[in-house]
């Protein structure tokens, strides 16, 4: 059976501030929480949407950071009971443990993807589910694919071949403040 994908939260870069998006992955007994990040209420845009579709805090078993920029880290601590995982390395209580990065999988149906380009350090997890792969990504920050030059980006031509290699494996992208959208068309 493969992994399911959940929005949690549609994160925003404008007027009102920045807020993450924030995304659900369950595989199996994994129960997966994507960039929790900076949010305008943690209780209204984490915790209620997250008890809404039967999982509590307690209940995450694993947290993965895009990249480690504040605005999709920083609600990490909330899960107390889950590893959190980024681009290189595991963390369970004090314990840091290195993994390959590209192509690692923390659960059956998650994989890694190293994707430089906003930040040298940033990865996708790629979820395979029965409508496709979807990819938890800060590639793009919005729904409509703006900016197009990313203003922070370390290296806009890395960004670019990343983009480039989700595309090809992608049917759904979450970018970083967005709702999902098509990778093709």
């Amino acid at each position: 059976m493969a992994a399911t994908f959940e929005l949690v939260h549609a994160g925003y870069v404008d007027d009102r501030g920045v807020g993450s998006s924030v995304s659900l992955i369950r595989d199996g007994d994994a129960v997966i929480v994507v960039d929790p990040g900076m949010v305008a209420d943690r209780q209204r845009d984490i915790v209620e949407p997250l008890q809404r579709l039967g999982i509590g805090l307690s209940d995450v078993t694993h947290v993965f950071l895009t990249h480690h920029h504040p605005d999709h880290a920083l609600n990490g601590g909330m899960f107390d009971h889950a590893v959190t995982v980024d681009f290189w390395a595991t963390y369970d209580g004090n314990q840091w443990i290195d993994h390959p990065g590209e192509g690692y999988r923390p659960t059956p149906h998650t994989e890694i993807m190293l994707t430089p380009g906003h930040t040298t350090e940033d990865a996708t997890l790629l979820v395979e589910t029965d409508g496709g792969v979807v990819a938890c990504t800060h590639l793009w920050w919005r729904t409509d694919r703006t900016p197009e030059v990313d203003p922070l980006a370390d290296n806009q031509a890395d960004l670019e071949a990343s983009r480039q290699r989700v595309l090809e494996r992608a049917d759904l992208i979450v970018p970083g403040h967005g709702a999902p959208f098509p990778a093709h068309g």
